[in-house]
């Protein structure tokens, strides 16, 4: 049996975890049929016990960065050499592994060597400066040691090919799939006004302050026929206690907090468009969870916010640092003009590109 080995020891909440959870399953599967010896190195078990795998678990790389780098270039080769030969090697986690394999795959998603930070990311996020100034040099060492490179998004593609001189023709793009919310079709809103909503974490990247401050200048205008709720509560971190402080006062914006994934879609459900400012982003998944239900969005005009609205026929984009313009944006679909927004139109994936795990695997396997 040809042995494939999935090395994941970072991924253990949210949409990495999934990717992680799914490839298993379908490697599960893949196992039953006798060709295949599946290895996992993982954090814990107990979050992807799927049969038919093999598990090695750690939690030491994860405590600290120098601990991971060092597990990554330097443990990982004498683990690589236990298992014992491996046909193919495939890490969910930016880093290429110095390990002994005949071939080798990296799935990237973290988009931070893209970001260009501002002065207040250092002051609130001092690590995410360090993140996306050092991210680079985590993805440089062994890249070029893989036979393919697998990202969700064609801009992602084009920047590493950018970034790196990787030839596009090794950099498989594989949109994630999303489970369906609702059917699609027109949803009431429930409130009494006006409702946007944007639903992320308190971090500084996120850029909730540039609809803080439309809201602002709405209210200011004497706007206030409208409600912006917002995933923060505006204690969870220096980020938030500034968001709070500075625009706590304003009666058009909800503070709420961090809300369960059920309440979230109620949230969907009953507003009328999503304002999705953030500066960086791999996908942007809740974009995609939007757009099932046929509403407004406006949207940071970034790559990765255009690759994810494709097909979606309600949107306007404006720049991530101008307010002015994200209100005027507020302003007309409050008074019920909507003669800006666009459909983006969904172009055809260029080749090489995967829609499914298995379809993924036949590629990394052929």
């Amino acid at each position: 049996m040809k042995t494939i080995v999935i090395s994941a020891v970072n991924l253990v909440e949210a949409g990495t975890l999934t990717i992680l959870k799914d490839s298993l399953s379908y490697l599960s599967a893949l196992a039953q049929q006798g060709e295949y010896r599946i290895v996992a190195v993982v954090y814990k078990k107990s979050l992807v016990d799927f049969p038919n795998i093999e598990y090695i678990e750690t939690q030491w790389p994860k405590k600290r960065w120098i601990n991971r780098l060092w597990y990554e270039y330097v443990s990982m080769r004498s683990i690589s050499k236990k298992i014992g030969p491996v046909y193919l090697w495939f890490s969910l986690h930016d880093t290429t592994p110095n390990v002994v394999a005949e071939r080798r795959a990296v799935y990237c998603h973290n988009a931070f060597p893209f970001y260009r930070w501002k002065m207040h990311d250092l002051l609130f996020s001092p690590k995410i400066v360090l993140f996306a100034w050092f991210s680079k040099y985590i993805y440089r060492p062994n890249i070029h040691a893989n036979k393919d490179i697998v990202v969700q998004q064609e801009w992602f593609r084009k920047g590493l090919h950018d970034m790196f001189g990787i030839s596009k023709s090794k950099i498989i793009v594989t949109p994630p799939a999303h489970p369906r919310l609702i059917t699609p079709g027109a949803v009431a809103n429930k409130n009494s006004c006006y409702s946007f909503v944007f639903a992320s974490s308190p971090n500084s990247h996120k850029n909730f302050e540039v609809i803080c401050k439309a809201a602002e200048m709405l209210q200011k205008e004497g706007i206030v026929d409208f409600k912006v709720h917002l995933t923060v509560k505006g204690n969870e971190n220096r980020y938030a206690k500034w968001l709070h402080r500075n625009w706590g006062h304003l009666s058009t914006v909800d503070f709420m907090g961090f809300v369960t994934r059920q309440v979230l879609e109620e949230y969907y459900c009953a507003s009328d468009c999503l304002i999705y400012p953030s500066r960086v982003e791999s996908w942007g998944l809740p974009i995609s969870e939007f757009a099932q239900y046929e509403k407004p969005m406006l949207l940071a005009d970034l790559p990765y916010a255009h690759d994810t609205a494709a097909g979606s026929k309600a949107i306007s984009f404006f720049d991530a640092d101008d307010a002015k313009t994200l209100a005027a944006q507020m302003k007309a679909l409050i008074k019920g003009d909507h003669s800006f927004l666009r459909e983006v139109r969904k172009e055809p994936l260029q080749e090489p590109f995967s829609l499914s795990w298995e379809d993924l695997f036949n590629k990394l396997l052929r």
